[in-house]
């Protein structure tokens, strides 16, 4: 398995619920619409008590995506798709309305 962990951050103007719920009513659906979603696709949302160390720094993120693919090869085609161009454009618009894309922190991760 493939997988990639995404850091995210909610926008600044947009509370942890109104974040969760676009990402799960909107951006997830016109991904699904767009590409189709990936053979595994989770979302975590942090909780209120998330830092349970706060002496350890702040939690600069509030949500960790993940994507799984069989193999890098379908990781890349996927993203291929993703990333065409008037579907990149529509997707890079979606993230810009609950997003702040400058923070976000994807990982190629083993199991």
């Amino acid at each position: 398995m493939y997988t990639v962990i995404s850091f995210l951050t909610r926008r600044a103007d947009l509370d942890q619920a109104a974040f969760a719920d676009y990402y799960e009513h909107r951006h997830v659906p016109l991904i699904r619409e767009l590409v189709g979603l990936p053979p595994v696709y989770r979302r975590r949302y942090l909780r209120s008590e998330a830092a349970l160390a706060p002496e350890n720094g702040a939690i600069d993120f509030d949500a960790v995506t993940e994507v799984g693919f069989p193999d890098r090869a379908a990781f890349l085609a996927w993203m291929a798709a993703v990333s065409a161009p008037e579907v990149g454009e529509r997707i890079a618009a979606d993230e810009a309305a609950f997003l702040d894309r400058s923070k976000m922190r994807p990982y190629v991760v083993e199991e």
